[in-house]
């Protein structure tokens, strides 16, 4: 460091400092005195690459400070003896000047040097992941200690600019093709050094569907002729793949245990029904339609006429790549093409690609009238008035039920709820909702429970019985759930993958802590409230 004395009045300095002063202040006494001696200054640099310096001067015969920080930027404001400025730098190497100033407009120059030094990024992590419901997107996220944000480069365009996001974020992109793409991920500090990590990651096309397809609603057995689909009884014998001289590729796909029909490189595939069934009462032909591909498809009913004749109608199914497209066609709509179409004999069906050679995956194909009556609604349970409440309530061996007002509106809008109390009893103490026409399952039904619960780590467990009474139940399925947080709702989910369906379900059981005996306290009470079969 170094310290200029100056004699000369600087009119600059002068200007600066008696800028800040009263115009009548009296200064003659002044006369006389020495510049300023002994200047000197605390220098911080801040720790977390934003460049902040916080500088505080000192000195003796000093009535202000004012600050050239060296970097280009303006002279600072006076600062008075006592106090100190912050300034904010790029990263480097500066040398300030602080001039300080007495009455009588002496000045001393005082040069100090700092450095300011960001911390690159270190440790950087970058996931790379193809997204599972967006055919040739990939999604990517990165974490770095002192990153401040991060550019990815995608590499299919090699003139494209870099985009920009910042930790925590996840940042997707499409690529026109499926392949492999080298991915350069750079993050970025206040420092000049950056960290870059560089990965050459396939971009997959999605050519099967990743979850099922949409589930159907109940319908009485006898409004439903059902071909293909996981819920309705199907018609035996049926021929999925005869024939017929097609190029078509057939496949009995499986999805986790869900089947569904495949048809790759589509031209014409038929569906035999084994026989002549009567489908003139029905109203309506459905069917749920995946494709990868921007392709549509076409379905035709196929009716027997006079004399081994046969008639057929198409109807153009227009479909939305990469998931699910659902149709309820009504039979109107091929008879209203083609009057010689007799419902009465229907005894195939046939598929089509438009144009031919896409790929298509179907489920849920069956033919169905509106219902003369009402199918039983049991599902959700609420236990609002309005809802009917059909269902019956009871407990057993110190629980208890019933239905109050819902304590915490907030994350729950019903204004009834039902209320669990686990008493002194039995370990298995518990409380059972009774319907009094079966619940409708099917083989990946899923439970989900509203529930209110005084402590996070409380076990609820969720029985399904048959409607024979205690102890002599024959049929049961049990699943346990854990709540998550307390004093707040959440929804418990129970999955009751593979149940039989075969079984009337007419019981379900809910035990907190099984195996805990509980003792009547506000932390063996919970709430629950719409109880949903998916």
């Amino acid at each position: 460091m170094k310290i200029l004395k100056h004699t000369l009045r600087l009119c600059l300095l002068v200007m600066v400092f008696y800028g800040c002063t009263e115009d009548n202040v009296d200064t003659a006494f002044a006369d006389g005195l020495e510049a300023p001696t002994d200047i000197s200054a605390l220098v911080m640099v801040t720790q977390d690459n934003t460049g902040l310096v916080t500088i505080t001067p000192s000195g003796n015969g000093v009535t202000g400070y004012v600050f050239d920080f060296g970097d280009g930027s303006e002279l600072s404001n006076s600062v008075q003896p006592g106090s100190s400025i912050e300034h904010t730098y790029a990263e480097g190497n500066y040398e300030f000047n602080i001039i300080a100033s007495n009455l009588n407009g002496l000045s001393t120059v005082f040069t100090e040097a700092v450095v300011v030094s960001f911390q690159a990024p270190e440790n950087l992590v970058v996931t790379i992941t193809n997204d599972p419901a967006i055919s040739k997107a990939v999604n990517i996220a990165a974490q770095a200690d002192f990153a401040t944000y991060y550019a990815v480069s995608f590499g299919e365009e090699e003139t494209a600019e870099p985009t920009i996001f910042n930790s925590g974020d996840v940042i997707s992109y499409t690529y026109q093709q499926a392949g492999i793409y080298t991915i350069n991920v750079e993050a970025f500090s206040g420092a000049i050094a950056t960290l870059s990590y560089t990965e050459d990651f396939e971009a997959v096309e999605i050519v099967q569907p990743l979850s099922s397809a949409p589930d159907q609603p109940s319908r009485l057995e006898e409004d439903v002729i059902s071909v293909f689909s996981g819920i309705y009884t199907d018609i035996e014998g049926v021929d999925f793949n005869p024939n017929w001289g097609q190029s078509t590729t057939y496949n009995l796909f499986d999805l986790a245990g869900d089947e569904m029909l495949q048809y790759a490189n589509l031209n014409y595939q038929g569906i035999d029904l084994s026989g002549t069934i009567d489908a003139s009462q029905m109203e309506y032909l459905h069917i749920d339609v995946w494709t990868a591909d921007e392709n549509n498809a076409s379905i035709s009913p196929i009716t027997a006429g006079p004399n081994d004749t046969s008639n057929e109608t198409a109807y153009e199914l227009e479909l939305i790549a990469q998931q699910w497209t659902s149709f309820d066609i009504p039979l109107s709509a091929f008879t209203d093409q083609n009057p010689l179409l007799d419902f009465s004999a229907l005894f195939q069906l046939k598929l089509e690609g438009v144009p031919n050679g896409g790929a298509i995956f179907v489920d849920n194909l069956y033919l169905y009238k509106e219902s003369d009556e009402s199918v039983p609604d049991v599902s959700p349970i609420n236990f609002e008035e309005e809802s009917g409440l059909n269902f019956t309530l009871s407990s057993f061996d110190g629980g208890a039920i019933s239905v109050v007002g819902n304590p915490d509106l907030n994350g729950n809008s019903s204004a009834m709820v039902a209320e669990m109390i686990k008493g002194a009893g039995q370990t298995w103490a518990g409380s059972k909702i009774n319907v009094p026409t079966p619940f409708q399952v099917i083989g990946t039904s899923v439970i989900t429970v509203k529930v209110w619960s005084p402590r996070a780590g409380l076990n609820l467990l969720l029985k399904m019985e048959d409607n024979t009474a205690w102890p002599n139940t024959i049929e049961t399925s049990e699943i346990t759930a854990t709540t998550t947080v307390a004093n707040q709702w959440e929804t418990l989910t129970f999955d009751f993958a593979g149940i039989d369906t075969s079984v009337d379900w007419h019981n379900l059981v809910l035990i907190m802590d099984n195996g805990t005996a509980g003792d009547g306290s506000s932390d063996y009470t919970i709430y629950v409230d719409d109880i949903t079969i998916n």
